[in-house]
C-alpha cells in the first residue's frame, strides 16, 4: 500500500505542480477543496495519470467526491481497483 501512496504523491506533485508539498502529504490530508490547485480540470489529469501508471481503467461511474476527499481515500480506491 505504501508504494501506491508514494506513486500517488508523485502523480499529485507532477499534475498539480506543488513540488515538495506532495511528498509531505499523508493519508489524512484532504485533497478536493483543500488544495487550491486541485480543481475539476486537475481531476481529469490525475485520473489519466493514475490509469497510465497503474494500468487500470477508471469508469466515470467509479468517480465521486469521496474518492478525492483525502489522499487515503484515493489510495484505497486505487488499491481496490488493483485488487489489493
Amino acid at each position: 500500500m505504501t508504494s501506491t501512496l508514494n506513486s500517488l504523491q508523485k502523480i499529485l506533485g507532477d499534475t498539480l505542480q506543488i513540488g515538495p508539498r506532495a511528498a509531505s502529504l499523508t493519508r489524512a490530508d484532504r485533497l478536493l477543496g483543500a488544495i487550491p490547485e486541485f480543481d475539476s480540470m486537475a481531476v481529469v489529469s490525475i485520473v489519466t495519470m493514475i490509469e497510465e501508471r497503474f494500468g487500470i481503467t477508471i469508469d466515470d461511474d467509479d468517480l465521486s467526491a469521496e474518492v478525492f476527499e483525502t489522499l487515503g481515500s484515493l489510495t484505497d480506491f486505487v488499491d481496490q481497483k488493483l485488487g489489493h
